[in-house]
């Protein structure tokens, strides 16, 4: 395990506004979000903060990084999106993760959850999308599926269909949310659709920062 790397990054990213009364100084609050977020299982966390003499739940880890309410950055204006929908299981039902991504700094644009992938859904999604977001002028690079493509004629959005290139970006991406969602299951067991979520924009936020 990279440990150095992980422990040496920057948590500035995380506000702590929830904190009612602070049992846990901030700055291990920020770093067990962060170390949770960048690849850490809970119980590996909670070890983590044990060697800085905090003794904390997996719990009291998993509320942090949920009630810290981490959401993608608004106002980009991206040539280019890379847009794409995945498959998650949550409690071994199927969901579909969407995601819009800017494949020039690799970043996430907006992510989200539906319990089915339909034209109308994702309709929604790219409506969010251009609530947070100057698209308007934007190319959106999708792949063969129909519903993206009418979905995007529906809305009025300019789209390629790809399968490489700079759509590759929410490929990478995608494969490491799989490979994270498959390694710990402690953090989509048990759990209801909108937990996962908000994990997922907080790992979003956690990627962001690094690119």
């Amino acid at each position: 395990m990279a440990e150095i790397t992980r422990l040496s990054g920057c948590s500035d990213w995380i506000e702590l506004d929830f904190v009612e009364r602070e049992r846990t100084p901030s700055e291990l609050m920020r770093l067990g979000i962060r170390l949770h977020l960048a690849g850490l299982s809970l119980s590996n966390t909670v070890k983590e903060l044990e060697k800085f003499g905090v003794q904390r739940s997996r719990k009291a880890v998993h509320d942090w990084v949920q009630k810290a309410d981490l959401q993608p950055a608004s106002d980009a204006s991206p040539d280019q999106v890379a847009v794409d929908e995945t498959v998650i299981r949550i409690n071994s039902q199927q969901y579909w993760l969407y995601a819009a991504v800017n494949p020039e700094s690799n970043r996430f644009l907006h992510i989200r959850l539906f319990p089915t992938t339909t034209t109308a859904l994702t309709e929604r999604f790219l409506q969010e999308l251009r609530e947070k977001h100057d698209v308007e002028d934007a190319v959106f690079l999708v792949d063969h599926a129909q519903h993206l493509k009418a979905a995007l004629q529906r809305v009025g959005l300019r789209f390629q269909t790809v399968r490489h290139g700079n759509r590759n970006a929410v490929e990478r991406i995608f494969r490491e949310i799989k490979r994270r969602t498959s390694s710990f299951s402690n953090s989509f067991s048990h759990v209801e659709p909108t937990t996962a979520e908000s994990w997922l924009q907080a790992f979003a936020v956690w990627w962001n920062s690094l690119n």
